[in-house]
């Protein structure tokens, strides 16, 4: 039977009473350079769990190399199949990001790991969910990937309170979506920094494209690395050094402080126009309206830039294939001012229609 799910692997990382951390069972496999990093995000070798300081996050997920990781943190209380185990991280890597998807069913499987004690039993529920798409269990429920829908999953963020945050201010970190620029976003909470970027994609909806999130990044040389290689992504970090690191972005979001800042190399980029500022009093006023729920939000932000973008289609001539492009010569001839010209000539080389 064809395998219809996006599974790629599973594992468990234990924390015995002697505080040792192991890899004690992964299926099929799992990079050694995998482990490292997932042993660094769950952060069990340092005590701190998913944690910080006293908030504790049992679930979080990341992006690398075009696969997504979930990590679903489980402590154990003297359970009698679980003797010598303090803690216990089930990891997913996977295809594709749906987090609410992976919640329920690592919540699933680290139930019945508890329970068994046993990595066989929780091996029947993964293989029953990689073959059909479904695992069912007696104390835990049933588990269908068709109940997780993708759309949904992009849908369900909290795209109102962005603006919320950040007002009026909330146009640099559009217009960094729309450039398709760099962003990183600093929170020392990492279930604050989680949502916060996940949410972000949503006011690109026309894109629909969470690839380019990284939610939960680490300042060492593989993650910085993977990070250069790439033109654009949103990028979170805990770490505050991060700030100081101006090579990895163009807009950097200090969350707790609520501050936004263009890094000096893209300021020019960055240029207000009345496009912008009409762009965002539109959000912010969309924000506040109380008839408008996340979903209808992201609807009218959606609404607005398609506007944007037909208008910029207008600005495009037929090339010698008869593709629609849009040609820096032409563009000068409508005698923009000098920063939108360059707003509207560097959207179209997001959008794919420059021509030189």
């Amino acid at each position: 039977m064809a395998c219809i799910s996006d599974l790629v692997s599973a594992g468990i990382i234990e924390k015995d009473i002697n505080n040792d951390v192991l890899w004690t069972w992964s299926y099929p496999s799992i990079s050694t350079e995998y482990k490292t990093l997932i042993i660094n995000k769950c952060g069990l070798g340092n005590g701190l769990g998913l944690s910080h300081g006293h908030h504790l996050v049992s679930f979080c997920y990341y992006h690398h190399q075009q696969s997504w990781f979930y990590l679903h943190l489980t402590d154990v209380f003297e359970h009698p199949t679980l003797l010598k185990v303090k803690q216990f991280v089930l990891v997913l890597q996977t295809r594709d990001f749906n987090p609410e998807r992976y919640e329920n069913f690592s919540h699933i499987l680290s139930k019945t790991y508890s329970k068994t004690g046993n990595p066989a039993s929780m091996l029947q529920l993964y293989l029953s969910v990689l073959v059909r798409g479904s695992c069912s269990t007696e104390d835990n429920g049933t588990f269908k990937i068709k109940h997780f829908d993708q759309i949904a999953t992009f849908l369900c963020v909290p795209a109102k309170d962005v603006v919320k945050i950040f007002g009026l201010e909330t146009i640099l970190i559009y217009t960094a979506l729309l450039l398709k620029k760099r962003i990183v976003v600093y929170h020392h909470r990492l279930d604050s920094l989680l949502w916060f970027v996940r949410a972000l994609p949503a006011f690109m909806w026309h894109r629909q494209d969470w690839s380019i999130i990284y939610p939960y990044m680490q300042l060492t040389n593989v993650e910085i690395s993977e990070l250069l290689s790439l033109q654009t992504y949103i990028a979170g970090f805990r770490d505050a050094a991060v700030e100081g690191r101006t090579e990895l972005y163009d807009v950097f979001v200090n969350l707790p402080a609520i501050e936004i800042t263009v890094a000096a190399h893209a300021k020019e980029m960055f240029a207000m126009t009345k496009t912008h500022k009409e762009i965002a009093v539109f959000m912010t006023r969309q924000a506040e309206n109380m008839d408008l729920n996340d979903t209808l939000f992201i609807k009218e932000v959606a609404n607005k830039t398609n506007e944007l973008l037909r208008s910029l289609r207008n600005l495009a001539v037929r090339n010698e294939s008869g593709k629609e492009v849009i040609k820096l010569s032409e563009l000068k001839e409508n005698k923009f001012a000098p920063a939108l010209e360059n707003f509207l000539w560097n959207l179209a080389a997001a959008e794919g229609y420059t021509h030189i």
